[in-house]
């Protein structure tokens, strides 16, 4: 009989259709035992002879919990609590339970067309929606919403609310917010460093333009980009214009003698004029839109390798060493010679708000000059001259939404970017960038500062600024970078460099929200010259 017993167990436990009598008990059975026991020990406390007090401790949670040091907390008593709990009604229940018991009746596979519009017509009348479209698991009422922005968990919030706000940070869920009685905990606003993008750099140019027999000269000036989007670039002795809005390329320009060349190119801030300086030691005005040479001013001595841009004051620096200062509009056009360089000057450059020319040169000598006044020829004595700089000085670069710094790189013998305040005349800062500093650059988008490099590293640097914390190379020049121009928009940076190349680098583009910003902060500006020019 015993082996009867076990083959029946053991059939009745393959089967698995039958409960398992000597199983421990189910949670549930137990819970109920103990729901059970608990309701009948609260009646038994209840009749003669037993203690009111024992009974009332068994079933009644303390109102108050030690805590540290003696101290109490008080559950809250009020409406809110610690979590936002959803509601169901009754009408809601009974949608439920209709909608899962229809889902095993059979499908009409013929309704008509009127019976539909009735049957949703009394639906929505009766329950206020379409019952075809409700939902089994329907969540009715809104949490309250947080009147700060924030996270917060104050000092008097209890534990569980302290679990509940880190479990939903951890998770990233910004609901709707809420507010219980002691502090808001969490809220639908992010934080800013959630929403932060970071900034994509293509270490790729976007385009790329041969520029053959461009001269290898790390003291000329032979690029340049116009307020209206016109890249000028000085091949041998002729000069190539480059529409990078419609892609069209003309030749503007070419010098007679073969054995001349062209030393620099300089845009007016208004682009409709081009500078451009040669070896013949002059300076020649070209109108662009007419492709005719206004005038041929000569008056330097040696070639003329930087020019510069002051409304209507151009100034010139050549092999000399001398600074030439032109009025375009009058026929005697050199109106004042700075002399403080002794050797070429490879780099000039005047601030934002024409208050003071910077000017370098092979002489590794860095000076500031103040501005051309109105009817006189002062400002000979230079306002600063630095002296740190080991090398030649041709990159100099204003900063724009600073016009007291100045920023100038050295060359070979010296490879360092110094920043400088030409209020106080002190350096502010100086890196060592290991590569000779052929151009500089300041970028308004983003607040940086460019640099290109010769030898050894012959690339394109972007800097953070004023840290001077690298933020990404650009790399894909074959020979050293000579010089660096900026679009109008300030967004993409044009280099070129001995490997008869021009690079254009899409570095600094906005978000579309900030460029929209930008361009409604832009006014259109006038013309400063209003005399013709001779």
């Amino acid at each position: 009989m015993a082996q009867f017993g076990f083959d029946n167990d053991i059939h009745s436990i393959l089967k698995l259709d039958m409960p398992i009598t000597n199983a421990p008990m189910a949670r549930w059975q137990r819970k109920a035992s103990s729901s059970m026991s608990t309701s009948c020990a609260n009646t038994s406390a209840l009749s003669p002879g037993k203690s009111g007090n024992r009974s009332l401790s068994l079933s009644k949670t303390p109102s108050k919990t030690p805590g540290k040091n003696g101290k109490t907390q008080c559950t809250p008593s009020k409406a809110g609590g610690d979590r936002f709990i959803p509601t169901r009604n009754n009408k809601q229940m009974d949608v439920a339970s209709f909608l899962l018991s229809k889902e095993n009746e059979p499908m009409d596979t013929n309704p008509s067309a009127a019976t539909s519009e009735n049957q949703k017509a009394w639906s929505v009348t009766l329950n206020g929606y379409d019952i075809e479209e409700a939902k089994i698991l329907h969540l009715g009422g809104k949490p309250l919403n947080a009147p700060e922005g924030r996270p917060t968990v104050g000092n008097d919030c209890d534990l569980m609310s302290v679990a509940c706000c880190q479990n939903l940070v951890s998770n990233s869920l910004f609901f709707a917010g809420y507010q219980n009685n002691l502090k808001v905990l969490y809220s639908q606003i992010p934080t800013p460093v959630s929403t932060k993008k970071n900034r994509y750099i293509p270490s790729v140019p976007d385009r790329i333009l041969d520029a053959p027999e461009l001269r290898n000269d790390f003291y000329l000036n032979l690029l340049d980009w116009s307020s209206r989007n016109l890249l000028a670039v000085a091949l041998h002795n002729s000069v190539y214009l480059w529409d990078a809005t419609q892609g069209d390329i003309v030749l503007l320009m070419k010098m007679e003698r073969e054995e001349d060349y062209i030393c620099s190119v300089s845009w007016i801030k208004e682009g409709n004029f081009l500078a451009i300086g040669t070896s013949d030691c002059k300076v020649q005005l070209w109108d662009v839109e007419n492709q005719k040479r206004l005038r041929s001013m000569a008056s330097h001595t040696a070639r003329v390798g930087s020019l510069s841009w002051n409304n209507h004051i151009l100034s010139s620096g050549s092999r000399s060493g001398h600074i030439h200062h032109h009025d375009v509009r009058v026929a005697d056009h050199h109106i004042f010679t700075l002399s403080g360089h002794s050797q070429e000057v490879c780099g000039l450059e005047w601030s934002p708000d024409g208050r003071y020319l910077a000017s370098g040169g092979n002489d590794n000598l860095v000076y500031v000059w103040p501005g051309v006044q109105e009817g006189s020829g002062q400002g000979s004595n230079a306002v600063h001259g630095f002296n740190e700089h080991q090398g030649a000085v041709k990159a100099l670069a204003w900063c724009p939404w600073q016009p007291n710094i100045l920023a100038s790189g050295g060359g070979t013998s010296d490879r360092h970017i110094r920043i400088w305040n030409v209020t106080s005349g002190s350096c502010i800062s100086a890196l060592d960038t290991q590569s000779q500093v052929s151009s500089l650059k300041f970028a308004p988008n983003y607040k940086e500062l460019v640099s290109g490099h010769g030898y050894a590293h012959d690339n394109v640097v972007i800097w953070k600024y004023p840290s001077l914390t690298k933020v990404a190379e650009l790399n894909g020049h074959e020979g050293r970078v000579l010089n660096i121009t900026m679009s109008p928009d300030c967004s993409t940076i044009a280099t070129v460099a001995g490997d008869e190349t021009v690079r254009l680098w899409k570095s600094f583009e906005l978000d579309p929200v900030k460029k929209k910003a930008k361009e409604r902060m832009v006014k259109s500006t006038s013309s400063s010259i209003h005399q013709s020019i001779r």
